[in-house]
């Protein structure tokens, strides 16, 4: 089975250092590295996918900004695909499905920012596009939330998109259990 790693939105924006800092960042994007290298290693097919605002005065992910950057740690090689999106399903409006079905991918790793929105979308969307997805849990970053009065955790929130995913869409592991 064709097999690819699609990397989806670990870019500056969410570092402490950008407009939108992640509760777990730095430890989603050391996990990201692990999976990454391994990845590089068996020579898997590598997509990184990286959110741009259609709005040049968007106050986050502006065009022409250090926050659409990829993190460093976790920047692609010259022969690594990088796809641009403006919305959350990684595969809205852009050219991810013609890319994973002209090189024969039938199943996919996916890991990156932030589980509630754009790892949630994308996960959702493969899987109704026929791939088997693979979601590496502790390498997605995640944010608190607010639901009207209630705050909600950055992990609750992930715990239940997990979940969720878990339930019918992929296979959730750990970077742990995944490159074992």
């Amino acid at each position: 089975m064709s097999h690819a790693l699609v990397i989806v939105d670990l870019q500056n924006e969410y570092l402490a250092t950008g407009q939108l800092p992640l509760v777990n960042i730095n430890q989603a994007v050391e996990n990201a590295k692990k999976i990454l290298v391994d990845a590089r290693e068996k020579n898997t097919f590598i997509i990184h996918v990286r959110h741009e605002a259609l709005e040049a005065e968007s106050p986050f992910f502006a065009p022409n900004t250090d926050g659409v950057k990829i993190i460093e740690e976790v920047a692609p090689l010259d022969n690594e695909i990088i796809i641009t999106k403006n919305y959350p399903n990684s595969f809205l409006k852009t050219e991810l499905l013609d890319t994973l079905k002209k090189n024969g991918i039938e199943e996919i790793t996916i890991i990156g920012a932030m589980s509630h929105i754009c790892i949630d979308a994308t996960t959702r969307a493969a899987s109704d596009f026929g791939f088997k997805c693979t979601v590496i849990e502790d390498a997605c970053g995640r944010m608190d939330l607010e639901f009207g009065e209630t705050k909600v955790s950055a992990q609750q929130v992930h715990s239940a998109f997990m979940a969720a995913l878990g339930f019918a869409y992929a296979e959730i592991k750990t970077t742990a259990e995944y490159l074992s």
